[in-house]
C-alpha cells in the first residue's frame, strides 16, 4: 500500500473524473442559467444555491444567456454535453430548442424567481404581479397620485413583464409607463427625462432595484429631492439600497430561500425521482426613506 502510495505521488497520478462518471453514470453536477452575473440578484442567489448543493453532494456549473432565449437554449445543450443531472432557468418562457433537448434526455428542471403552479415545469418562486402590486399599494397609500413606472425590457424577461402587466391592469390609462435598459446609468437618464418632461409626477415606481438606484442618483445629479420631490421605491432590496442617502424602500425577494429550496427539490429529484410541486416564496416590503406622504 505505501509502495502504491509512493507511485501516485511520484507519477502526480489523479483519478479520472471522466472514468468515474462513466463507470458510475453519473456526474453529480447541476446546471444553473441566469441572464448576467453583473447584477448582485443573481449573485445572491447563486450563492445560496451552490452552498445548499454542496451539503447535498451536489457540484454547480453555471452559465449566462443575456436573457436570449435562443442563447439560453445554446448554453442548456453545452451543459447538458457535460452531463448535468438537472438544470435551474430564470423564469418560464423558454424556447422550443430548449424543450426539445429537456424532452430527449428527460431532464429535471426548475424554473424559479416565478410561481407558477399551473406551468409544465415546476417553479420555486414569488409572484412577480403581486410584489408590483404591493410597490403601488405603497406609493398610493401615501397619497402619490401621478406615479410612473420604470422598468426593464418586458421582451426577453418575463419576470419584468408579469409585473408590468399586473401595474396596466391596476393603473389607469394616464399612467406613464417608461422602459429602459437594465443599468444604473440608463435609469439615471430616464428618471431626469420623466421629472423634466412630465408633469405632476410625485413617485417612481422602479420594477428592479438597478433601476431605483439609478433612478435616484440621477435626480440627485440634477438636484430634485428623493423623497421631498419624488418618492422612488424599488423591487429587490439590494445590498446597496441599504445604504444610499436616502436609503430605498424596496421589496425584499426571498432569494437567499429560493436558491436553498430549490437546491434540496432538485437534489431529491435526481436521487429519489421525486418531482417537486410548485413552492410560492414570501416578498415583503420594507419602508425605508426615499418614500414619504404628500
Amino acid at each position: 500500500r505505501l509502495r502504491v502510495a509512493a507511485s501516485v505521488d511520484a507519477l502526480n497520478f489523479v483519478p479520472s473524473p471522466s472514468a468515474r462518471a462513466i463507470n458510475s453514470g453519473r456526474t453529480n453536477m447541476v446546471g444553473a442559467l441566469v441572464p448576467t452575473l453583473d447584477h448582485a440578484i443573481f449573485a445572491r442567489y447563486l450563492h445560496a444555491l451552490e452552498e445548499e448543493l454542496a451539503l447535498c453532494g451536489l457540484s454547480l456549473v453555471v452559465a449566462t444567456t443575456g436573457g436570449d432565449l435562443e442563447l439560453e437554449a445554446k448554453r442548456a445543450q453545452d451543459l447538458m454535453n457535460l452531463g448535468i443531472e438537472g438544470l435551474v432557468v430564470s423564469g418560464i418562457s423558454r424556447h422550443p430548442e430548449f424543450e426539445k433537448s429537456v424532452r430527449r434526455r428527460a431532464l429535471p428542471v426548475i424554473g424559479t424567481s416565478y410561481f407558477a403552479p399551473d406551468h409544465d415545469v415546476p417553479t420555486i418562486g414569488y409572484d412577480n404581479a403581486e410584489i408590483a402590486l404591493m410597490a403601488w399599494e405603497h406609493l398610493v397609500g401615501l397619497g402619490h397620485e401621478k406615479i410612473a413606472i420604470l422598468h426593464g425590457p418586458t421582451d426577453t424577461n418575463d419576470r419584468t413583464l408579469a409585473r408590468v402587466n399586473a401595474l396596466r391592469a391596476r393603473t389607469s390609462k394616464e399612467a406613464i409607463y417608461v422602459q429602459c435598459d437594465l443599468r444604473y446609468e440608463a435609469a439615471a437618464d430616464c428618471a431626469k427625462a420623466i421629472v423634466n418632461d412630465a408633469t405632476g409626477i410625485t413617485a417612481l415606481l422602479c420594477a428592479s432595484d438597478v433601476l431605483a438606484l439609478g433612478a435616484l442618483f440621477g435626480l440627485q445629479s440634477i438636484d430634485v429631492s428623493v423623497p421631498g420631490a419624488v418618492s422612488i421605491v424599488g423591487m429587490e432590496d439590494l445590498p446597496a439600497s441599504r445604504t444610499t442617502s436616502p436609503p430605498i424602500t424596496s421589496i425584499r425577494l426571498p432569494l437567499d430561500q429560493m436558491g436553498r429550496k430549490t437546491a434540496r427539490a432538485m437534489h431529491i429529484w435526481i436521487e429519489q425521482g421525486e418531482r417537486p410541486s410548485a413552492l410560492k416564496l414570501h416578498s415583503e416590503l420594507v419602508e425605508r426613506f426615499s418614500t414619504c406622504k404628500i
